[in-house]
């Protein structure tokens, strides 16, 4: 996207409406296949509900982060950053504009 002349906050964003449906099909997908597992259903499976639960739990919780947090990190970490001499440089063309 750089190589375009888009900067991160765009990127993140293009990247998170792409990347959308396949993450939240994934995940779903790992849910309801942990769900049999997290309410318990059998004999025997009192043990393995809690860790249904924890799988479940963490799927969500990791889905969310890939999907809010890790797009607003990268857009905060990823702009371009000015050296001290190009701020000056702006500051002084704005208090003298003549000169």
């Amino acid at each position: 996207m750089r190589e375009e002349g888009h900067d991160a906050v765009a990127s993140a964003i293009e990247a998170g409406r792409i990347r959308f449906r396949p993450i939240m099909m994934t995940a779903l997908a790992m849910v309801l296949g942990m769900l049999p597992m997290a309410l318990g259903l059998g004999a025997g499976s009192s043990q393995n509900s809690p860790l249904g639960r924890a799988v479940i739990g963490g799927l969500l919780a990791a889905t969310l982060m890939t999907l809010f947090v890790v797009p607003a990190v990268y857009s905060i970490f990823g702009r371009t950053l000015i050296t001290k001499a190009e701020r000056d440089a702006r500051i002084n063309a704005i208090t003298q504009p003549g000169a």
